[in-house]
């Protein structure tokens, strides 16, 4: 096994999936990479079908030359060509563009494999997805949710969560794709204890040393000391004095409508929200295509787009790359903490 995931140029190499190949995934792609070409800290390598990215090139007017490779002993960087690690799953068929389509769903998972295969072998710094399309994954047999379970499956871990990280700033979930119902139900002491200590244990593997971190309220004012709601009584305000108990440097519970005022302020580095659209909302209205997910608890590096396959207008090549672009670059900034991830996260 290679002792190190950087090629002969000395610039750690990320392997990029497309997602769905008849989404805007390939397009934003070649884009993002036709841009950066050979200027980034690390180096993109697309794991798809060469045809999947030479259509969308020629989708998106780009004058880049797709260059095949069949090892990840990966050959010596030239401005104007894109290096494909050749899937071999289509070959040049070529699939209506913006439909549900299970051969494309198989090559979405399977790029998904190799990419993830070859992060686990440490011939790539980390992996950087695109957006797939659940039904198309499900009509090509896959079992899974979504990336983040087939992640998870791949590597052996049986729970990761996500981070999402917006100029700089991180935002942590306590629930993810479950009812507001549910998230109620689900946020007891325990349970907010344990998503505070694995926030907490992120910021340390990406680089803060000394992580501060807010826990988001969830009644309006923070309950109002109980005349809004008791939750934050009853379980988030002991989950944080026992956390705060060992050392860690955590406040709140605070009100939601000002707790990400705060962390764009600098008070924190982090916050955990308490449920999806709680922290979405925030991310996404402060800068959409900023706002990238990573996801935290696997033995490897993995940055994302966090939004779809936009099939209303793939194959136009109107699509917007700032979000892949955001994703990649967010990936070579942290490719730095590959052996940190590793460490923490690894079995």
């Amino acid at each position: 096994m290679p002792e190190t995931a950087e090629p002969a140029t000395g610039r750690p190499a990320l392997a990029v999936t497309v997602g769905d190949p008849v989404g805007i995934g390939p397009e934003i792609t070649v884009r993002t990479l036709a841009e950066i070409g050979t200027t980034a800290s690390a180096r993109g390598v697309v794991v798809a079908d060469p045809a999947v990215l030479r259509r969308a090139a020629d989708v998106c007017g780009l004058d880049v030359r797709i260059r095949e490779l069949h090892s990840w002993d990966l050959p010596e960087e030239r401005d104007g060509v894109i290096d494909c690690f050749d899937l071999g799953e289509l070959g040049e068929a070529e699939l209506a563009w913006g439909t549900v389509d299970k051969r494309a769903g198989a090559a979405a998972v399977r790029a998904i494999e190799v990419a993830t295969g070859a992060a686990m072998e440490r011939r790539v710094s980390g992996v950087v997805t695109g957006p797939i399309n659940k039904e198309a994954i499900w009509a090509a047999g896959s079992e899974h949710l979504g990336h983040t379970e087939m992640l998870g499956a791949l590597t052996g871990v049986t729970r990761q969560n996500t981070m999402f990280v917006v100029r700089g700033k991180k935002i942590f979930f306590a629930t993810r794709h479950v009812s507001l119902r549910t998230a109620l139900d689900q946020c007891g002491t325990d349970h907010q204890v344990g998503a505070i200590e694995e926030a907490l244990t992120a910021l340390r593997v990406f680089g803060h040393d000394e992580p501060r971190l807010a826990v988001a309220a969830i009644n309006p004012h923070g309950g109002e000391n109980g005349a809004f709601g008791t939750e934050e009584i009853d379980h988030l305000a002991p989950a944080v004095e026992r956390v705060r108990a060992r050392g860690s440097d955590v406040a709140g519970p605070v009100p939601a409508d000002s707790v990400f005022h705060q962390l764009l302020q600098d008070r924190y580095d982090g916050v955990l929200s308490q449920y999806h659209d709680q922290g979405h909302i925030a991310a996404k209205t402060f800068d959409f295509d900023g706002t990238i997910s990573v996801t935290v608890g696997l033995p490897i590096l993995r940055t994302s787009v966090d939004h779809g396959t936009a099939f209303d207008i793939a194959g136009t090549g109107a699509a917007d790359p700032a979000t892949m672009r955001s994703a990649f670059l967010h990936g070579c900034e942290f490719s730095h903490f590959a052996d940190r991830i590793r460490a923490e996260y690894g079995s």
